[in-house]
């Protein structure tokens, strides 16, 4: 490790250079440097090796058996190099054979991976997908630690430190049954109060969220009788029974079993985004990945 760190890459460019030229002049020419240049490299190698490398011969210089052993490890050493440092190759999705991991919630899924999905396995037939759970406190690490390579997440909850692409800009609907007795038409207010309500709470068994703040704040409260972790059981709940639900409109839209209507009250929505750490942004694969999901919602 001494000896290396006594060598410039510079240097062993040129030794490599001389042991296929043999000549100083020709190595100048081929390394776009002048012959003293050339010369002084060559005098650092042999101080730094402790041997002359090239000796002068009746026909040009000759190698001494150092630089005779030297001369096949170094031209490896110099390719593979070489080959680390090359800028990356174009990627080809037709001959991939990535697995890639996905971070998603059960809306997620599908509202962005299955939109994506048909064309993911018609471009990248031999790729696989992973989708786990999201749990948003663990985004930053599992994306840092090559866990996942994306995760999708509100804009608003995102985890700091990653890099973000907002994907789209999702609202708020009232859904029902197709048939529901009291969704004929847009609720009032109060009306809309008197339902009997299911709520999504990732974390479990909470009673409120978004469309109860904006109640509040006009003097309202409705009944939440049913609390749920996931967005597709909401559905099955809707369609079997008298229940209504807030829910985002991508979820819902083209349902057959719902009737949907705008909600009487004003519910802010939210922004979903993509997410990766900054170690795969310039990754080929992942840009490509990126682009198509993207493009695909």
């Amino acid at each position: 490790m001494n000896d290396l760190r006594r060598l410039d890459l510079n240097l062993l460019v040129t030794l490599d250079t001389l042991l296929a030229e043999h000549n100083v002049t020709r190595a100048a020419q081929r390394l776009n440097l002048s012959q003293p240049s050339v010369s002084v490299h060559l005098a650092k190698l042999r101080d730094a090796l402790g041997d002359p490398l090239l000796l002068p011969g009746p026909r040009g210089m000759q190698p001494t058996a150092r630089a005779d052993a030297l001369r096949e490890p170094l031209r490896q050493a110099l390719d593979a190099l070489g080959r680390a440092v090359a800028p990356a190759h174009p990627f080809d999705p037709a001959g991939a054979l990535h697995t890639w991991r996905i971070a998603a919630t059960d809306y997620g899924e599908s509202t962005i991976v299955l939109p994506a999905l048909r064309g993911l396995r018609s471009a990248a037939p031999g790729s696989r997908l992973a989708v786990l759970e999201l749990v948003p406190p663990r985004i930053a690490r599992q994306a840092e630690q090559g866990e996942i390579d994306l995760a999708f997440d509100t804009s608003e909850g995102a985890a700091p430190g990653l890099r973000r692409r907002a994907l789209f800009r999702e609202r708020y609907v009232l859904a029902g049954r197709v048939g529901h007795p009291r969704l004929k038409r847009r609720p009032t207010p109060a009306q809309f109060s008197k339902l009997e309500h299911v709520v999504v709470s990732p974390d479990g068994g909470g009673f409120r969220g978004v469309t109860d703040e904006a109640l509040s704040q006009a003097g309202l409260a409705r009944r939440v009788v049913l609390s749920v972790p996931h967005f597709l059981f909401v559905i099955s709940a809707l369609v079997d029974t008298d229940l209504v639900a807030m829910l985002p409109s991508r979820l819902v839209r083209d349902h057959p079993g719902l009737r949907v209507v705008e909600p009487p009250v004003a519910v802010p929505g939210f922004e979903m985004a993509m997410l990766w750490h900054e170690r795969r942004h310039r990754d080929p694969a992942h840009r490509w990945l990126r682009e198509h999901i993207a493009g695909s919602v």
